[in-house]
């Protein structure tokens, strides 16, 4: 038995801890908000974010942050990744050198650039920074239907321990070496999940058009993907391919819910609004796009939902233009062979 701490309060954060306390772990919740650690205590369930899940009476629920992770082998990052940098400069103060933090939030910061991992790494450099990803609604892991994600990490050692802290038999973890990419997947995806929702929103749409804005949004988080470093196999995995394709099509996404509003006239604040829960894709999306013009990377896609979001396009306007590009082939490396 392992003791572990998870920081959040949130759907997942409560998801995870009910993963990690089954297994047989000394669990303990940490939030910021002292009405929110009340509210849980005393309802033991989240009812907004998630209702109908309760967390077992075992885990110990606090708004002190020493306390929760005192002695603690594993600390698992689980709120919103824009609270990311100030929970870590929190939390540097009561761990030790080496400490294995575990982020499960989908983000990349605006300005730095930074993923996660680099985000907890930049406020703890001492840390041993894990991610753990992949098609994981906190709906359906509370109620334990069975779930595979992916864990990346530095080094073996880590990534198996943290492997086998969460892994029983309805949430299987698999282990990677290639961290960058797992992170770079989750986050990019919500993008396409929010340009997911958006086609619903304005209505004309069909299988079809989901199938290609799925199959040409993992090609764009490939191609930026794998300029910033990452590797072509990761993306095809449950962090790029499998996230992806549960976050487009899932009732549970947030994304795309929020995409959905905003495909029917509703502004990015009012959709943010309505859905009551971070909308992560709205982040990222920005940060994707200057990424990849300073990469000199084709992301149609994003651009489009860039200037929905943030530029007050028509976003029918912005699916015909996707539509009516230029033609070209679908991979430009394949080569035609000459007839003879």
């Amino acid at each position: 038995m392992a003791k572990v701490t998870v920081l959040g309060g949130g759907g997942w954060a409560i998801a995870l801890a009910k993963v990690l306390y089954e297994n047989g772990n000394d669990v303990s919740l940490w939030s910021f908000l002292q009405r929110e650690v009340d509210d849980l205590n005393t309802n033991r369930e989240n009812k907004i974010s998630l209702p109908g899940v309760k967390i077992p009476e075992g885990i110990l629920i606090t708004n002190d942050m020493e306390e929760a992770v005192k002695d603690s082998e594993i600390i698992v990052m689980a709120v919103a990744s824009s609270f990311v940098r100030s929970t870590s400069k929190t939390l540097k103060e009561f761990v030790p050198k080496g400490q294995i933090i575990v982020d499960v939030a989908k983000g990349i910061e605006d300005n730095t650039y930074y993923t996660m991992t680099e985000v907890i790494e930049d406020e703890i450099p001492d840390a041993d920074a894990v991610v753990l990803s992949g098609p994981s609604h906190a709906e359906e892991v509370g109620k334990k239907v069975p779930t595979a994600v992916v864990v990346g990490a530095s080094t073996k050692e880590t990534a198996v321990k943290v492997q086998k802290a969460f892994a029983n038999d309805y949430f299987r973890t698999y282990a990677s070496p290639d961290r960058k990419s797992i992170e770079l997947g989750g986050s990019l995806k919500n993008i396409i999940a929010l340009a997911a929702g958006i086609l619903d929103g304005i209505g004309g749409c069909g299988d079809n058009t989901e199938a290609a804005l799925i199959t040409r949004g993992i090609k764009e988080i490939t191609a930026l993907g794998t300029k910033l470093g990452g590797h072509q196999r990761t993306f095809h995995g449950l962090s790029g391919i499998g996230d992806l394709i549960v976050t487009c099509q899932s009732k549970h996404s947030r994304n795309r819910r929020a995409g959905v509003l905003i495909g029917k006239g509703y502004s990015l604040e009012d959709a943010k609004k309505e859905v009551n829960m971070v909308v992560e894709g709205a982040v990222s999306a920005k940060a994707a796009l200057e990424l990849a013009k300073k990469n000199n990377v084709d992301m149609p896609i994003t651009q489009a939902v860039n200037e929905v979001l943030f530029e007050g396009k028509e976003a029918r306007t912005c699916m015909i233009e996707l539509m009516n590009r230029a033609l070209t082939n679908e991979y430009s490396d394949l080569e035609w062979q000459e007839r003879v």
